[in-house]
């Protein structure tokens, strides 16, 4: 593996404002980003992220490829979940098992986004299509986390709460926001669009940076909590994620052979949703733990993507 990538992104100043934020939680600064503002920048980032992927992809003709990379990308989202609910089941409750499972077959949108701050790094781009992709794997993860609650619980989960997750999962904000913006810009006039570049594109960086400081004292915050439930879910959320990235960074030579796409289907493999999928939870599995799921994905997986995964995605696509 090349060394210098990986001291790189552990220098990288989004990843260090984020440490700063954890920091900050230990020596019990009173440092916060108010809610609102979070808000507005967590929507920000998808928009950003999702108008870029619209222009890019106004340049690009549908294929083959593209389409594979659709069904492999919901492929990914229904796989993950089933085989992990059983790993999780083991030691779990089945309440939390599904929760989980979904959220670590979902993706996270601000994994992804600092996915492309690192490519841009190496010279790189993301294809617009995607964008798309991410956007389409965050409803599956969710039904298949339902289902399988469903199926393996003797408790029954109300037809209304089914049928309300499973429009939750699809009309979710962010679902919904990047899938807009990933919309108005492929229609968008190419010269219109240079007119909210400097938006879009320069502020960018910084943003994320202010943004994943929030995502480390929210994580600062949980993490006393989540050390009481044990070994197991800090093992499973550290070791997980390198697993599944690892190997859908390889599976998806068979689908596509640019290093771009197949480090960005690793990402997608390997990221957990700690915005859609707890929201869906709460409305549908109350029972759930967000205790425990949430500071499995923010506090454990996003940290080990960003530092150890990224380099290692990245080696792998290179070299197979």
């Amino acid at each position: 593996m090349n060394y210098n990538l990986l001291l790189d992104n552990l220098t990288n100043p989004a990843l260090l404002f984020f440490v700063l934020g954890i920091l900050a939680v230990y020596l019990k600064s009173d440092l916060e980003i108010p809610p609102n503002s979070s808000k507005f920048i967590s929507l920000y980032l998808l928009f950003a992220i999702g108008f870029k992927g619209g222009q890019e992809l106004s340049h690009e003709k549908f294929s083959s490829e593209i389409a594979w990379s659709m069904l492999l990308g919901v492929t990914i989202s229904v796989i993950i979940p089933v085989y992990t609910f059983f790993l999780l089941k083991k030691r779990l409750n089945i309440y939390n098992a599904g929760a989980i499972a979904a959220a670590y077959g979902s993706v996270s949108a601000v994994t992804f986004v600092t996915a492309v701050t690192y490519l841009e790094s190496q010279q790189l781009g993301v294809h617009g299509y995607m964008v798309a992709i991410m956007a389409l794997m965050e409803s599956p993860a969710i039904i298949v986390g339902l289902l399988l609650i469903s199926l393996f619980n003797r408790e029954d989960v109300t037809d209304i709460k089914k049928r309300d997750v499973i429009k939750h999962s699809f009309t979710n904000g962010s679902v919904l926001l990047i899938l807009g913006s990933l919309l108005i810009g492929l229609v968008a006039n190419a010269k219109q669009a240079e007119g909210i570049k400097p938006f879009t594109n320069d502020l960018f960086k910084g943003f994320l940076a202010i943004f994943l400081l929030d995502m480390g004292i929210s994580s600062g915050k949980k993490l006393k909590a989540f050390f009481s439930f044990g070994l197991f879910p800090f093992l499973f959320a550290f070791f997980i994620p390198l697993l599944n990235g690892s190997f859908f960074a390889w599976a998806s030579m068979f689908v596509t052979d640019d290093i771009t796409n197949r480090f960005m289907f690793a990402i997608l493999a390997a990221s957990a949703s700690y915005i859609a999928v707890p929201a869906a939870m709460k409305i549908s599995v109350p029972k759930a733990n967000p205790g425990l799921f949430l500071p499995m994905a923010l506090a454990v997986t996003f940290p080990v993507n960003i530092t150890i995964g990224m380099p290692l995605y990245f080696f792998i696509a290179q070299t197979t």
